[in-house]
């Protein structure tokens, strides 16, 4: 897969590519609780804000089935060829918009939206919510997966050169333009875009060794620490450290990583 420039913080070459399947994985029964709350089914039509290779988008097609449609936006053309692929495969309504929030064009009437680690990332997203909210029909569904407090990325036993790298992350995700703990602001951002929001709820998840839970950030690290060495953003002897003492942690009895905290939320148009 070819390197693409600027689109995602990880890249969208194929390293990355596995990290997000992986990251579908531990995510997916979540994604599908809110979907079952929203009664998101057949025949509606739903949008994928910031689908990136589509993982959701399939599953969401099918839920919509053929006589419904989703509409998956994401910047990166890389992943949004690889779905309009998939789509094609596997005979599934998907419409592809490349593009950014601010340049997507909405042109059909949306029933539900699912935005997973969409809107954190952006500098406007109350502006994005509600052009978004003004695309719902009466009764349509917004649901929401973002962090509510990036900063409960721990391990357990604690690790000196692990938790500097992860500190230094967590410095770079809270600088603008993005807003990394977007999630508890997500409520009063519904309410002001006209949206009634109808349910909250928490979503943790603890991983230990050789578990999913446990792979996601582990993934996540390998990937990410090399790469803020590359941007003269972390020492490259505390990624090295930081690495041997995560290879070290996989191998201790009782060692955990609990992960960032996310939340759902889900608001219903009037």
């Amino acid at each position: 897969m070819a390197k693409e420039e600027n689109a995602y913080i990880l890249g969208t070459d194929k390293e990355e590519m596995h990290r997000l399947g992986l990251q579908h994985q531990v995510w997916s029964s979540e994604a599908r609780q809110g979907w079952k709350i929203a009664e998101f089914g057949p025949g509606q039509t739903i949008l994928d804000l910031g689908s990136g290779p589509g993982f959701c988008s399939t599953e969401l097609a099918y839920i919509v089935g053929k006589m419904g449609k989703v509409i998956s936006v994401d910047k990166s053309k890389i992943y949004i060829d690889y779905l309009k692929h998939q789509a094609e495969l596997q005979g599934l309504n998907i419409d592809v918009i490349n593009n950014d929030f601010d340049g997507m064009e909405i042109k059909s009437q949306l029933d539900g939206v699912f935005s997973r680690w969409a809107l954190c990332w952006i500098d406007n997203p109350q502006e994005i919510i509600e052009k978004i909210a003004d695309a719902m029909i009466s009764g349509g569904v917004f649901v929401a997966h973002e962090y509510f407090d990036w900063s409960t990325l721990q391990t357990e036993p604690h690790k000196e050169n692990l938790a500097k790298a992860i500190k230094t992350i967590l410095e770079m995700f809270r600088s603008p333009p993005g807003m990394i703990d977007i999630g508890r602001r997500l409520p009063a951002m519904f309410y002001e875009a006209g949206l009634e929001v109808i349910s909250t709820r928490p979503m943790a998840k603890i991983g230990v060794p050789d578990d999913l839970n446990w792979e996601w950030p582990d993934s996540f690290f390998r990937i990410f620490f090399p790469k803020l060495v590359e941007d003269g953003v972390l020492d490259k002897e505390i990624c090295d450290r930081a690495l041997a003492e995560l290879d070290e942690l996989a191998y201790t009895e009782g060692a955990c990583i609990y992960t960032p905290q996310m939340v759902e939320v889900i608001a219903v148009k009037p």
